[in-house]
C-alpha cells in the first residue's frame, strides 16, 4: 500500500505538467502514452555508466533514449520492466539499434557499477545502467519529478526502495516526449517508439 501511494504521488505531480506539453500541436503525432513535449522536468542527468563512463543525455544524441529507475534488489517492479523493455527491442526489429534503455540506479549504496552491468546486460546486452553518488542519484529523481524512497528491511542491508515505476522517453534530439505508465504493455511501447522513430 505504501508502494502504491508513493506511485499515485509521483503521478499526481507529473501527469498534470504533461498536460501542458505539446501534444494539442497541429499535425503532431498520435501517441498511447502520455505526451508530455515540452514539459519542464526531465531535462538531463549528469551520472556514471556501468562502465565508468560520465554520461549526460547529449551522449546518446542520434537514439531514442528510454530511462527507468530501479535497482538490482528490486524484487518485481525491475525485472518485469525490463524484460518488458527487451520484448519492446525485439518488436522493433532492426530500429533497436536506434533505441538507448537507460536504467537510473535509486539504491547507489549497494548498485556497484560491476553489479550494475551484470543485472542490465543480462536483461539486453545494449541495456546500461546509470550511478552516481547519492546526492546526485536524488537531484536526477527530482529533476525527473520521480520518487525514490528507502523502507527498512530486517537488517539494514535489507531495506528496500519504493521507486516511481513510469518510463520517460527522449528523442532522438534529446527532448522528452512521453511519459509511460509502469502497466503499459510491451507492445504499446514498441508501437509509441516506433512513432518517434519515424518522426525523426
Amino acid at each position: 500500500m505504501r508502494k502504491r501511494r508513493a506511485l499515485l504521488a509521483a503521478l499526481a505531480a507529473t501527469v498534470p505538467l504533461a498536460l501542458s506539453g505539446g501534444c494539442g500541436k497541429s499535425g503532431a503525432p498520435s501517441f498511447n502514452a502520455t505526451d508530455i513535449t515540452g514539459a519542464g522536468f526531465a531535462r538531463d542527468f549528469q551520472l556514471v555508466d556501468h562502465n565508468g563512463t560520465p554520461r549526460t543525455l547529449a551522449d546518446f544524441r542520434g537514439n531514442l533514449v528510454v530511462v527507468f529507475f530501479g535497482f538490482t534488489h528490486c524484487p518485481d517492479v525491475c525485472p518485469t520492466a525490463l524484460v518488458k523493455l527487451k520484448s519492446v527491442l525485439d518488436r522493433l526489429g532492426p530500429d533497436a539499434a536506434r533505441v538507448q534503455v537507460l536504467l537510473v540506479t535509486v539504491d547507489p549504496e549497494r548498485d556497484t557499477p560491476p553489479l550494475l552491468k551484470a543485472y542490465t546486460t543480462g536483461f539486453h546486452p545494449t541495456f546500461l545502467g546509470l550511478t552516481g553518488t547519492p546526492d546526485q542519484v536524488q537531484v536526477t529523481v527530482r529533476g525527473f519529478n520521480a520518487i525514490a524512497m528507502r523502507q527498512p528491511g530486517a537488517t539494514p542491508d535489507s531495506y528496500t526502495v519504493d521507486h516511481t515505476s513510469a518510463m520517460y522517453v527522449f528523442d532522438t534530439q534529446g527532448r522528452v516526449r512521453l511519459y509511460v505508465a509502469g502497466n503499459a504493455d510491451a507492445e504499446t511501447i514498441a508501437t509509441d517508439l516506433a512513432t518517434l522513430l519515424a518522426a525523426g
